[in-house]
């Protein structure tokens, strides 16, 4: 019997990294989530120009997207898909006039936003370094907050927001300010937890961004930061002894600070605000009960009025489910709800790794701060996260391949 020549394993195809002009993409994609309006700036800035810039930046990022995927090669991903479809939604909702015609100007701005995020998919097998471009584009964005605060500690800080830290150079709230430091806290600690990134970058970046959130004094981007790294670290310490250490500590400093510097973070906490306020959530239940009880017809509970600046009578909605249900309807929902609970299930399910924690942390923490904040429906920081994060469970998939011709 003669035996035919055992078959021999293809050669393992290196994974493609991501060229340094993916990070100039990232870059130009965060500016065009920086929004328009905020603070007192030290050079006024008119809101014309500050859209301009934001526009000019997202039109820059998609022509540079595709010259560095002109072949247009794309990797597939469930939650793009679902967010392709939430923008089929808006266009509906938009087409009823409710919102005017600038729905139809953000459904096109929404449309580029994830045409750009598709092109990008191309380099998912390398999401740590997307992380690492997501970090420098963040800390770029928060160096210029300190920037402001050393130039003009006054407008920085003013009593309009309570003595709170806004952006003076481009014009940021605290809750933007106290994203994009917990973002950069968070993954940077993991990546240094990982072996990704030095010590060296916690004395840096994360210490100078724990200072700037504590600064911004903004609680949801503190309790989403804690809830996110939480669970991030319980998904590594089978694989990590850093991961174990830093674990054992901070439950041993949260409970020591629990009984001795408790009142001192109740304190911080309120914010000076008084128990009504707190209940009323700083004015936001006011704005969802009347958005609540508004009267709709059929279409616009199914689909919404269209995309909007995310307020309701004028006022700021600050939540993502309900803007979600304002401008999407309940289909908009259910699109959203289907794709973080994806996002979630695959995260539990994948093998341990860095890459799993830390896209685990960016989902936990949208998750999180969706509750008083606004962002999940729309182009947004929080959609670059949830980006990060399915580029990072497709690279967590990835490694736990068998890659071909290696025995298991």
């Amino acid at each position: 019997m003669t035996l035919g020549r055992p078959a021999v394993a293809p050669a393992f195809i290196p994974e493609e990294r991501s060229p340094k002009l993916v990070g100039a993409v990232w870059m130009l994609l965060v500016i065009n989530t920086l929004g328009s309006q905020g603070a007192v700036t030290v050079v006024p800035i008119p809101r014309s120009v500050t859209q301009l810039v934001t526009m000019g930046a997202l039109a820059a990022a998609f022509v540079l997207a595709l010259l560095l995927n002109p072949r247009v090669r794309l990797r597939p991903s469930a939650m793009l898909l679902l967010l392709t479809l939430l923008t089929v939604v808006s266009v509906i909702g938009s087409a009823q006039m409710v919102s005017g015609y600038g729905a139809f100007f953000r459904c096109g701005r929404l449309a580029l936003f994830l045409a750009t995020l598709w092109l990008l998919t191309r380099w998912w097998d390398d999401a740590l370094r997307l992380a690492r471009h997501h970090i420098r584009a963040v800390g770029a964005v928060l160096a210029t907050v300190a920037v402001g605060l050393v130039v003009a500690p006054g407008l920085a800080m003013p009593e309009f927001y309570s003595g709170r830290l806004v952006g003076t150079l481009w014009p940021m709230t605290p809750p933007q300010i106290g994203f994009y430091s917990a973002t950069v806290i968070g993954l940077t600690v993991l990546l240094w937890l990982g072996g990704r990134e030095p010590r060296s970058s916690l004395l840096v970046v994360a210490a100078p961004a724990l200072v700037l959130l504590m600064m911004s004094h903004t609680r949801t981007a503190t309790i989403a930061l804690v809830a996110g790294l939480a669970v991030a670290l319980v998904s590594l310490v089978s694989t990590s002894e850093r991961a174990r250490k830093l674990f054992t500590r901070a439950t041993l400093v949260a409970g020591a600070s629990a009984i001795f510097l408790g009142p001192l973070i109740q304190t911080w906490l309120r914010r000076g605000q008084d128990d009504e306020a707190l209940s009323d959530l700083t004015g936001r239940q006011k704005v969802w009960d009347a958005l609540l009880a508004a009267p709709r017809t059929t279409s616009e509970q199914l689909f919404g009025v269209g995309l909007t600046n995310k307020s309701f009578g004028g006022l700021p909605i600050d939540s993502s489910w309900l803007a979600i249900y304002h401008e999407q309807g309940l289909i908009g929902v259910a699109i959203v709800v289907a794709f973080l609970v994806t996002m979630l299930i695959v995260g539990v399910l994948r093998p341990p790794s860095l890459e799993r924690s830390a896209a685990l942390f960016l989902v936990i923490y949208c998750i999180v701060a969706s509750y008083t904040e606004a962002g999940l429906g729309d182009a947004s920081p929080y959609l670059l996260n949830l980006a990060i994060a399915a580029a990072l469970l497709h690279a967590a998939s990835r490694a736990a391949q068998p890659r071909p011709g290696v025995a298991t």
